[in-house]
């Protein structure tokens, strides 16, 4: 018998790789794995030179679909393997044992090392995309953008202070623990998207966030004594010339850092003096008890008068210790109510103040009720200078631009906060920050909530802000305060 050379040794060993490769599912296998990573690599080359962020709907394919692609097709060049063996061994075609590996031979070393650069390809390859689909998935885009019933929180959110913050920093934080579950709530949300049985509006995720220690105060350092901050308010009015009023506020920040218990942050947020409370609502704003230590170590406990609960009322509603959320729970995702909107866009000039009634027929055309977004923008667009021409000719005439300018400034503030597809309206989404848009520091300060001995939580206005100057003219207060 003749003794095969190095060269038939080493044939007759790669003979089971060209058998059991030989059958459709690895050839598709193959082919689903080359071309989805030349894709994926000129893919991300493209990213990496390109300034523009990517679509949303492009991220989903190429950081999600094509490494899925990628992946299977590394699983079916086996599985189809696995399955010729098996059709072989069926019909007798499999040889009871294979040549034994020799490494000498070159054409073996070859194709062990071809194996192997393959296998370090795969692995990089899958690692990078792995890291660019949970890199896209934490993005603020993907989370505002890939899903279209998070279009009001996504909007709220781009003009809000935090809009360079990215959405996991508040939703998800840091850890691993959270990120799973973070994942998992992605997963019963896309389920509820696909069938439709999603909520309208979304709800605010009130009892689903960290506490903000874990979150806000990565960033933000409440013990801290802030001393006051001023703020200048100005609203104008629904007269002719929407007269403007100016509100000068000394706010007492001030902050529990050592000892000095004054201001919001002091006589809330103090560690050694927790504040609790009882909220019988989904959304926080109904607190029939709250409960809260003094000076001298003791638990007192103020109970509402006007919104009473009953004992199993109590037991059942939601009991919490006061952090900055129970203030602050719409830092990222601020809808604004029409009459603060449009006097801001006054106040800075996008609607002049030179149109008669602006601010009265403003909010006349904000508040009044449309099918859709699309109608809206139509008809705020029609009937602002439809009045104009009517009522006013000659400021119409004299004053088109502005009026045009106006309608536009109009439309921009309805399509930032009322989306009628997702029944979000103008006070949809309560913001606790407060008290001149929603019930906000009155739902404890309202003078009603009592301890046994009468005493009631202060509603004395001092004991957060000091008025510096009211209801006059913003250039005046200015001068007051050597402001220019």
């Amino acid at each position: 018998m003749t003794t095969p050379g190095p060269a038939s040794r080493a044939q007759s060993w790669l003979r089971p790789a060209f058998y059991l490769g030989h059958n459709w599912v690895t050839f598709l296998g193959a082919v689903l794995t080359t071309s989805s990573s030349i894709t994926l690599i000129g893919f991300w080359l493209r990213e990496s030179v390109r300034e523009t962020p990517t679509n949303p709907y492009a991220g989903i394919l190429f950081f999600f679909a094509l490494p899925a692609v990628f992946l299977l097709g590394l699983l079916l060049m086996p599985l189809g393997a696995w399955w010729r063996r098996r059709r072989l061994r069926a019909r007798g075609a499999l040889p009871a044992q294979w040549p034994p590996v020799d490494l000498g031979t070159p054409l073996v070393r070859r194709a062990v090392v071809l194996v192997a650069l393959a296998s370090v390809l795969n692995v990089a390859i899958l690692g990078s995309a792995s890291y660019r689909s949970v890199d896209h998935m934490e993005s603020s885009a993907f989370c505002g953008t890939s899903c279209h019933v998070m279009a009001p929180e996504y909007t709220a959110f781009l003009a809000s202070p935090h809009a360079r913050v990215a959405c996991v920093h508040c939703h998800v934080g840091e850890g691993a623990s959270w990120f799973v579950r973070s994942k998992i709530s992605g997963t019963r949300q896309l389920y509820m998207l696909a069938r439709g049985t999603y909520s309208r509006p979304i709800p605010s995720p009130v009892k689903r966030m960290r506490v903000a220690q874990e979150t806000c105060e990565q960033c933000h350092w409440p013990q801290k004594l802030h001393g006051n901050k001023v703020v200048v308010r100005t609203t104008y009015a629904d007269d002719e010339a929407s007269t403007a009023s100016t509100t000068v506020l000394a706010m007492k920040i001030g902050g529990p850092a050592a000892g000095a218990r004054v201001g919001i942050h002091g006589l809330h947020l103090d560690p050694a003096r927790p504040i609790s409370f009882v909220a019988t609502d989904a959304k926080r704003q109904v607190i029939p008890l709250v409960e809260a230590v003094d000076a001298s170590g003791r638990k007192q406990t103020y109970v509402s008068t006007e919104v009473p609960a009953s004992a199993d009322a109590l037991a059942r509603g939601e009991r919490r210790t006061m952090d900055c959320q129970d203030c602050h729970n719409r830092p990222a995702h601020t809808f604004d109510l029409p009459e603060r909107a449009l006097d801001r866009a006054l106040e800075d000039g996008r609607v002049s103040t030179a149109l008669p009634f602006i601010k009265k027929k403003g909010i006349e055309l904000l508040r009044a009720e449309y099918p859709d977004r699309e109608t809206a923008s139509r008809r705020i667009a029609a009937e602002l200078p439809a009045y104009y021409q009517k009522d006013h000719p000659d400021i119409y005439a004299a004053h088109r631009a502005q009026i045009d300018a106006a309608a536009r400034e109009l439309d921009a503030i309805y399509l930032r906060n009322v989306f009628p597809g997702m029944k979000v309206g103008w006070g949809t989404y309560p913001n606790n920050l407060g008290h001149s848009d929603f019930p906000g520091c009155f739902r404890c300060h309202d003078d009603s909530h009592k301890r046994a001995d009468g005493v009631t939580i202060t509603q004395d206005c001092a004991a957060c802000h000091t008025v510096v100057a009211q209801d006059e003219p913003k250039p005046a207060v200015l001068s007051d305060l050597g402001w220019k």
